[in-house]
């Protein structure tokens, strides 16, 4: 992925400012940043310094969930070394994540969606070894409720990632059992926009991301039919 090792400390510092600057600000020099030709570079360091903290949040530092992150983003090898430094710094420990988080939700300040990616990637990570432990899942939740998701919003989210819910329509479009028809409608079709390959592309997600984006279209398309079904809709 060509964003990765096109990150200087001092330049993405004055780009993200905050506790993200800091944080690259610390591994000044082994980067270069072009933030003209690379609009995924702050997504791309949202991504490792909240990556870091998520490995932390159930008290158990693996080598395993550097490993997940690594192939969900599929670093060059030659980049490992650099992206390894921020992650290891950020999962030091939980304390501060809320400000990542907050400077994130700022970052990405009306891009619902591009928050959305991030929330998937820590998904990722907190598969690394098949549960959701309760301190992840609070993690998590409290980072989707920076973010300014609501409840079943977040729900929705971790159904595309987590069984049992995969299997509740409802769930996995983010509405309620007693939802119109027209705000069903209205919120797939919102879902399937957002989650489109070619929006992706363009908000500047890693493509390593859409393989997920269309597994999510596909359980959105599914749950919509089976809301359709149930309720006889056309």
């Amino acid at each position: 992925m060509a964003i990765w090792g096109k990150m200087s400390g001092g330049a993405a510092g004055l780009l993200v400012g905050g506790p993200l600057g800091a944080l690259v600000g610390a591994v000044a020099g082994h980067f270069i940043f072009d933030r003209e030709t690379d609009p995924g570079v702050a997504f791309t360091i949202a991504m490792v310094a909240l990556a870091g903290k998520m490995a932390r949040a159930d008290g158990v530092v693996t080598e395993e969930e550097f490993c997940v992150f690594l192939k969900v983003f599929s670093v060059p090898p030659q980049e490992e070394a650099n992206v390894r430094r921020i992650f290891n710094l950020a999962r030091q420990d939980v304390a501060g994540y809320e400000a990542y988080a907050g400077q994130i939700a700022r970052l990405f300040m009306g891009k619902p969606a591009i928050l959305e990616d991030v929330l998937d990637g820590l998904f990722e990570i907190a598969k690394a070894d098949g549960v959701l432990h309760p301190e992840e899942s609070r993690f998590l939740e409290r980072v989707a409720e920076i973010f300014g998701f609501a409840p079943n919003e977040f729900r929705r989210i971790r159904a595309s990632h987590f069984a049992p819910e995969l299997t509740d329509p409802y769930v996995i479009l983010g509405v309620s059992y007693v939802a119109g028809e027209d705000e069903i409608r209205q919120t797939y079709r919102r879902l399937v926009r957002e989650n489109h390959p070619d929006s992706l592309i363009a908000r500047g997600v890693p493509e390593e991301f859409i393989k997920l984006a269309n597994d999510k279209l596909a359980a959105i398309n599914g749950a919509y039919d089976k809301i359709r079904a149930e309720r006889g809709l056309k």
